[in-house]
């Protein structure tokens, strides 16, 4: 993971904002400089149209891109500085113009606040072990029907790898044998997978048919 995959995770932009904080339109693209070092470095941060942001420095004296401070073996007191204070500029920018975000990818994100919306129910962060894992439980009785959690996807697919986010919730086990048959949808992680089911929340699962999904999975939640 980037340094600026790092800081910007479970974030999102306010547009509004980087204009004000100085960044330049141009084309798709927001651009930012800043000299720094006593202007013997400048930072280039540019956000493209993916909304990812992307930080390089350049040293003045070359006009050339200064990657040492990126190497892990080259972390002597100088590059340290350097990357300390590419670090205080990305996070300077993180605070003043992004939002915290509760999830790392927008459809997570989404979800949530569908839930929240219908239900009323905020996602509960329970495990310091596991600070990206949170439970949506009916706040009548706490009983637990979804569970957003980031993972790596070779965790259920051992043919593909990368981190991603995914929801367990609770179905009808013949009709969790009909949708294992679909894109988007494996076998239960970290649940019964007799009675559980997960989807990745990359959009190949629209959000109105995960939300009539976790509707059926909050029923079981409410006594009889």
């Amino acid at each position: 993971m980037t340094i600026e995959e790092e800081i910007f995770k479970k974030t999102k932009i306010d547009f509004n904002k980087i204009i004000t904080y100085g960044f330049k339109k141009e084309n798709s693209l927001y651009r930012y400089s800043k000299n720094i070092m006593n202007d013997t470095f400048k930072v280039d941060i540019i956000i493209n149209e993916d909304s990812k942001v992307i930080g390089k420095i350049y040293d003045l004296s070359t006009k050339e891109e200064y990657i040492n401070f990126k190497l892990e073996n080259n972390l002597g007191s100088f590059n340290t500085k350097v990357k300390d204070e590419f670090k205080n500029i990305l996070e300077d920018i993180k605070n003043k113009c992004f939002k915290k975000e509760s999830f790392i990818y927008e459809q997570a994100n989404e979800i949530a606040k569908k839930i929240k919306i219908k239900y009323n129910d905020e996602p509960n962060f329970e495990w310091e072990k596991f600070p990206g894992y949170a439970t949506f439980k009916n706040s009548a009785n706490q009983k637990w029907y979804a569970i957003i959690m980031n993972i790596d996807k070779s965790k259920i697919d051992a043919k593909a790898k990368g981190e991603i986010e995914i929801i367990d919730i609770k179905l009808d086990p013949t009709k969790i044998q009909d949708l294992l048959n679909q894109k988007g949808f494996y076998p239960a992680y970290h649940m019964n997978k007799k009675n559980w089911i997960t989807i990745v929340l990359d959009n190949t699962v629209s959000d109105k048919e995960i939300m009539n999904l976790i509707d059926e999975s909050y029923r079981y939640t409410i006594k009889k």
